[in-house]
């Protein structure tokens, strides 16, 4: 849960043709016939080069998916939110090096990948996820008063966990992004709360290629080595 205070149990190169020559001597003594009122257009024909280089990009087959989408353990439109995360991530963040299948082992232990991809093709859950009201009822959960007045858990006495990546409102507020590009930060979005998920994992410098730094990153989100286990588990699988 991030943010959580839960304890231990818890997406055509064109050639132009070179005009001719021109001959000085020939400019200096042949008057140059009078051109026509309207002259007519002329296009160069594409070279052999181009139109083979446009055949071979139109037919270069699709980047090859990895085993764990093709298989269905990671559904189709969990694995676009979560690598367009990582694209995202390289260019907004190029310290970090998020690699898409930590967000992805995240995804696995919080939500099963929202149910198993269960949303519409935009990415928005059909069925919102909310995690337990956090009241201080349940062993290991401390509790905790709400802080956004009810509008993304539906609980203006307590807070609860919201969304496939299950983010606390306070933590969802400081850190949400707009992962599918419609104008709003939805943590009941596969797309939005991947990118979001990054942007946690990533905050304070911390370089995910480092061993010791994606240890870091995941026990923010749950303080528990048990859960690193299970997600960092997951991420190698993938």
């Amino acid at each position: 849960m991030a943010g959580s205070l839960i304890g231990a149990s818890g997406t055509t190169d064109t050639t132009t043709a070179a005009p001719a020559p021109v001959n000085v001597a020939d400019v200096s003594t042949v008057a140059a016939p009078a051109a026509p009122e309207t002259a007519p257009a002329h296009t160069a024909a594409p070279s052999t080069t181009t139109a083979a280089k446009t055949r071979t990009e139109l037919t270069k087959p699709a980047p090859k998916l990895p085993k764990s989408v093709t298989s269905g353990d990671v559904p189709r439109i969990n694995f676009a939110a979560y690598r367009d995360a990582e694209k995202t991530m390289a260019h907004t963040d190029r310290r970090c090096h998020i690699d898409w299948r930590l967000i992805a082992g995240i995804g696995r232990v919080e939500s099963h990948h929202a149910d198993l991809g269960a949303t519409d093709r935009h990415g928005t859950l059909r069925t919102p996820i909310y995690g337990p009201t956090l009241d201080g009822s349940l062993d290991g959960n401390r509790v905790v008063a709400d802080t956004d007045g009810g509008k993304l858990d539906g609980d203006s006495t307590y807070d609860r966990a919201v969304g496939p990546m299950q983010f606390l409102p306070a933590t969802w507020k400081q850190y949400a992004a707009d992962g599918n590009g419609d104008g709003e930060a939805d943590p009941q979005n596969v797309f939005d709360a991947a990118l979001t998920t990054a942007r946690y994992l990533c905050d304070e410098g911390l370089d995910l290629r480092k061993a010791a730094d994606r240890v870091t990153a995941v026990l923010r989100y749950n303080n528990s080595m048990d859960y690193v286990s299970d997600v960092l588990g997951f991420a190698r699988s993938y």
